[in-house]
């Protein structure tokens, strides 16, 4: 691999951009930052009423893509991940916005779910800390939601993101930047009920030191120890003394708090309701800073991923336990899918081996929908791979699980929701080809079948000895070639003696 890296974390206040030097010290392995870039564009701040980002708060985003990717012009895109958090998981007009941002950029953006977001920021606060076998809690409270972590180790043992930020809650509880005992009040109610509703199960799970990794959490560390309000560490004594001084005041002022900086001031009141819900609802008495978050926990992502220690192969083989699949079948659909696929010749590349990839994942976990009923099993598979929680795996990368798993069998109308492309349909196509070729469940005992693409048309060459020994698979082989020209494509089925 190249020895830079890049991350961007695309967050609701703050974009992001850090760029890592990779290491290797014999049999270790380290990332020294570089470089570092960030961008205050405060996207929750330009959602509407309707959850639409509006248009000056996109060009200004755009812009600052575009500052990033010139800083990462000649970067490999296998060296480069952008992860979008809750702001683009909650706007109407994200599907609009993602394509010109990916363009401003230069490289794809992933929307990544909660729970990724949870378990990437965790994996790069536990960069930062010192090796503990203890448990730890990170808080990490962003622009639209705050992500909560229990783990042990480098290992999550909690996961939750909650839709409470410190941009929502200012806006939604201090509007115009008045605060009032009242309103703190009623804004710290109202995230203590969103806690409410993790906080047995945290508090049952316990652990032994508490950490924030966000802004908000570096911020109010600041006043809290500047202006004398806590010793050291985030307190829950400190936030009520800087809680009355906010109200006493009315406002959150530049002049009155050493350790404040002007970005931080807009969405403080936000922030402090939220944390001193947590403390409240959790039993928090102090807390640490804890740096690295989630653009450190997506540059070690990467890097694990290179290293061939990729979190989504641990995700599909806990997967594949969880759900009782038939480990033999799923290696022998996988085997044969991707003996398929490298007959393709698709352009080399790392969108190529992405695609094989997400094949292999999708062979591997094809009938996890047998986990809730045989019939429709493969819609099952779809609905489960698209709205699990799948570690490693973004938004994108489900819908393309979800689009393989249910594509395997029957017609392809049911596939017309899905935006993919010309290798995507072919992927599929060598994934029916599997599961129609192993429907007996017994291995193969020669690879029957060769394939040959060009433009849309998929030339299927079989022995016919072959055929004549599998009626069925000959039946069902004769049946895809009605379904693939539906969809657009030419499959045709020749019979070549290959003993000749």
């Amino acid at each position: 691999m190249d020895d830079r890296l890049a991350s961007i974390d695309l967050g609701s206040n703050t974009f992001r951009l850090s760029v890592g030097r990779v290491v290797r010290h014999g049999d270790a392995i380290q990332i020294y930052a570089e470089d570092k870039m960030r961008e205050l564009v405060a996207m929750a701040s330009g959602l509407d009423e309707h959850k639409r980002i509006n248009d000056a708060t996109i060009e200004q985003a755009l812009a600052a893509l575009r500052r990033f990717g010139e800083r990462l012009q000649g970067f490999s895109p296998a060296n480069v991940r952008a992860v979008a958090t809750n702001t683009f998981r909650v706007a109407r007009n994200a599907a609009e916005i993602l394509p010109r941002a990916e363009q401003a950029l230069g490289f794809p953006i992933e929307v990544i779910s909660g729970q990724e977001e949870a378990r990437l920021i965790y994996l790069g606060v536990t960069q930062t800390l010192p090796p503990s076998d203890r448990r730890r809690l990170v808080i990490d409270i962003g622009g639209g939601s705050t992500e909560f972590i229990i783990g042990r180790g480098a290992t999550p043992l909690e996961l939750a993101s909650l839709e409470l930020g410190c941009t929502s809650w200012t806006r939604r509880f201090f509007p115009q930047g008045r605060i009032t005992a009242a309103r703190l009040k009623q804004a710290t109610l109202a995230a203590r009920e969103a806690v409410q509703t993790i906080a047995r199960r945290y508090r049952r799970t316990g652990w032994d030191k508490a950490y924030g990794s966000s802004g908000t959490a570096k911020g109010l560390l600041a006043i809290l120890t500047e202006n004398h309000l806590s010793p050291h560490d985030i307190t829950a004594a400190g936030m009520e003394r800087l809680a009355a001084a906010l109200v006493e005041i009315g406002e959150v002022r530049l002049r009155d708090w050493a350790g404040l900086k002007e970005e931080r001031a807009s969405v403080l009141a936000g922030g402090l309701a939220i944390m001193m819900a947590a403390f409240q609802e959790l039993g928090i008495d102090h807390m640490g800073a804890g740096d690295g978050a989630l653009r450190v926990g997506v540059l070690h992502d990467l890097l694990g991923r290179d290293s061939h220690h990729d979190q989504r192969d641990d995700t599909v083989r806990q997967a594949m336990a969880r759900y009782h699949i038939d480990g033999e079948q799923a290696d022998q659909v996988r085997a044969t899918a991707l003996a398929l696929f490298d007959q393709l010749d698709l352009p080399p590349g790392s969108a190529a081996q992405d695609l094989r990839r997400t094949l292999g994942w999708a062979a591997q976990l094809h009938e996890v929908g047998l986990s809730i009923a045989r019939n429709d099993y493969h819609k099952h598979s779809a609905y489960i791979l698209e709205h699990a929680d799948l570690p490693g795996f973004s938004r994108d990368d489900q819908m393309h699980l979800g689009f393989l798993a249910r594509g395997q069998q029957g017609r392809l109308h049911k596939l017309r929701g899905y935006t993919t492309d010309r290798p995507h349909w072919l992927a599929l196509c060598c994934l029916r080809l599997a599961v129609l070729l192993l429907r007996r469940r017994e291995p193969l005992a020669v690879q029957p079948i060769t394939l040959r693409v060009q433009a849309r048309t998929i030339a299927l060459s079989i022995a016919p000895a072959w055929l004549a020994a599998h009626p069925l698979s000959e039946f069902s082989l004769e049946a895809e070639i009605g379904i693939w020209r539906m969809a657009g494509f030419t499959l045709t089925l020749n019979e070549i003696d290959y003993t000749t």
